[in-house]
C-alpha cells in the first residue's frame, strides 16, 4: 500500500482518484456490443457468451429442473444463512413503506402523491470466481416489496454452462424463476432492447465490473434508468489511536479480495495505528485464498495519515467512500460530518461484511464518488412517485386568474385560454 502523511488539500484530487478505466476507454467497445445484439437479439448474444464466458449455449434460460437440483446441492447450514439474511433485508426495506402524502393546497385544490412500482426490472449478478448470490437478495427482495411484476434476472454462466446453486436458490427463493445465463455487456444490452428470449425491461439494478458499469451508462442512452453507476468494490476505514489494527486490516483485506480493480483506503490520525495495519495487512494477506487478487488491488490503495480529525473528515467527503467505517472513538464527530458515503459501519465490532450480507441494510450501492450524489439501492429505487390533483369548481376559481397572468406573461396562451374557457362557463352557470 501506498503511505500518505499529512497530503496538502491541493493533492486531495488526485488521492481520490479510482484505479479504473475512464468511460471513453470503454464506451467504443461496450457501444459496439450494443448494436449488435440490437440488431441480431440472441444470435449476438450468444456470441458475445461464446468470447467472454468460454462456453456456447442451446438455450439461455434456467429450467425449473436446474433450480431444484441447485437446491439439492446446498447445505442446509447455506440454506439457513441465506433465508435468514432475506428475513434482515425484507425487515430493513419493509420498514421504508411510505403512506400517501395528500395536501389541500388551498380550498378545492387537493394534490397527493402516490408510488408504484416500475412493473419492469433486470436483476444482474456477478457471477466469476465470486458468484454474488448475497446481492439476488438485495435486489430481488425489495423488489418483489415493491410489487414489481416482471423481474428478470442475468447472471453468466461458468464454463460447464451452470449457474452457481446458491445464486438459484436464493433467486427461488425470492420468487424470481425468469433468469438467463447471460452476463457482462450483452446481458445489459439483451435486458435493454430486449431478444427473442430476454424480455425488454425499464429499469436495470446491479453491481459489476468496469464493463458492466459502463453498459449500464449506455443503456441510458436508450431510454433505459440504471440504479447507479456501481462498479469495483472500495472501502474507507477511519481510524484512531484506539482503533485495533487486525480488525481495520481484515476489513480492507475483505473488500480488496473482491477484485483486482477494488481499492480500499485507511484514514488515520495516529501514525502508529497506520503503521501496526500495515504490518497485520502482510500478515493476513499471506494466508488468503484470494491473495493474488488482494494483492493486486491492495497494491493501489492507501494509507493516509491526517494530524486533525477535521482534516480526515474533509478528505473522507471529498473521496465519498461507497462503504465507509468509522473505527475511531470520536463516533458523533463522523457520524454528524459525514455528506458523502454509500453506507456507513460504526463502531469496532461493526464489519463491512455484516452489510455485505445479513444485518439488513443494502449492500449495492454507488462507487467511484458518486455517493456525492446518488443514493444505495432500497425500497424507492423499485418505485415512482406520481402526483395527482383534482380542483373543484371553487378551487378553479380561486386560483384561475393566477394561471391565467402567470401563462400570459410566459406568451403562452393557450394555456390561459384552458383556465379562461373554464372560468367564464362557471360564470354562466352562476348567473
Amino acid at each position: 500500500m501506498n503511505t500518505i502523511l499529512n497530503p496538502e488539500q491541493n493533492t486531495w484530487n488526485e488521492l481520490t482518484q479510482r484505479p479504473t478505466q475512464s468511460f471513453q476507454d470503454i464506451e467504443l467497445t461496450v457501444s459496439a456490443i450494443f448494436k449488435e445484439i440490437q440488431q441480431k437479439g440472441d444470435k449476438a448474444v450468444a456470441k458475445y457468451t461464446s468470447i467472454f464466458d468460454g462456453i456456447t449455449l442451446e438455450n439461455n434460460q434456467v429450467t425449473q429442473q436446474e433450480i431444484t437440483e441447485a437446491e439439492q446441492q446446498l447445505s442446509d447450514e447455506l440454506k439457513e444463512a441465506i433465508q435468514t439474511a432475506k428475513k434482515n433485508i425484507e425487515r430493513f426495506h419493509a420498514a421504508q413503506k411510505t403512506a400517501k402524502v395528500a395536501v389541500e393546497t388551498l380550498p378545492g385544490i387537493n394534490c397527493w402523491q402516490e408510488k408504484k412500482p416500475i412493473s419492469k426490472v433486470g436483476l444482474y449478478i456477478p457471477g466469476g470466481s465470486a458468484p454474488l448470490f448475497s446481492t439476488v437478495l438485495m435486489l430481488a427482495a425489495p423488489a418483489k416489496l415493491a410489487g414489481c411484476q416482471e423481474i428478470i434476472l442475468c447472471t453468466p454462466p461458468n464454463k460447464e454452462g451452470k449457474i452457481n446453486p446458491a445464486i438459484l436458490f436464493a433467486a427461488q427463493l425470492c420468487g424470481i424463476t425468469q433468469i438467463q445465463k447471460i452476463g457482462g455487456i450483452q446481458a445489459i444490452a439483451a435486458m435493454t432492447f430486449g431478444t427473442e428470449s430476454v424480455p425488454k425491461v425499464y429499469k436495470i439494478f446491479g453491481p459489476g465490473n468496469q464493463f458492466v458499469t459502463v453498459a449500464k451508462q449506455v443503456a441510458t442512452q436508450y431510454g433505459v434508468a440504471i440504479d447507479m453507476p456501481a462498479g469495483p468494490s472500495e472501502l474507507l476505514v477511519v481510524a484512531d489511536e484506539t482503533s485495533n489494527p487486525a480488525f481495520i486490516a481484515s476489513d480492507l483485506l475483505s473488500q480488496a479480495e473482491h477484485g483486482a480493480d477494488s481499492q480500499v483506503i485507511l484514514v488515520t490520525t495516529s501514525q502508529e495505528v497506520l503503521k501496526q495495519t500495515e504490518s497485520e495487512i502482510e500478515k493476513q494477506l499471506a494466508v488468503l485464498p484470494r491473495k493474488t487478487i488482494a494483492e493486486q488491488a491492495i497494491a493501489q490503495s492507501r494509507l493516509i495519515y491526517f494530524d486533525s480529525e477535521q482534516k480526515a473528515l474533509d478528505f473522507i467527503n471529498e473521496y465519498a467512500p461507497e462503504h465507509f467505517i468509522i473505527a475511531a472513538q470520536n463516533e458523533e464527530f463522523y457520524i454528524n460530518g459525514i455528506q458523502n458515503a454509500g453506507s456507513v459501519f460504526v463502531g469496532s465490532y461493526t464489519p463491512e461484511s455484516a452489510g455485505d450480507y445479513t444485518s439488513g441494510t443494502n449492500h449495492t450501492l454507488p462507487t467511484n464518488g458518486y455517493a456525492r450524489n446518488y443514493s444505495g439501492v432500497n425500497l424507492d429505487s423499485f418505485l415512482k412517485a406520481i402526483t395527482f390533483q383534482k380542483i373543484s369548481p371553487k378551487g378553479l376559481q380561486t386560483i384561475g386568474n393566477t394561471i391565467e397572468i402567470m401563462a400570459e406573461a410566459e406568451g403562452l396562451q393557450a394555456h390561459k385560454n384552458a383556465v379562461t374557457i373554464r372560468l367564464k362557463t362557471l360564470e354562466n352557470e352562476n348567473i
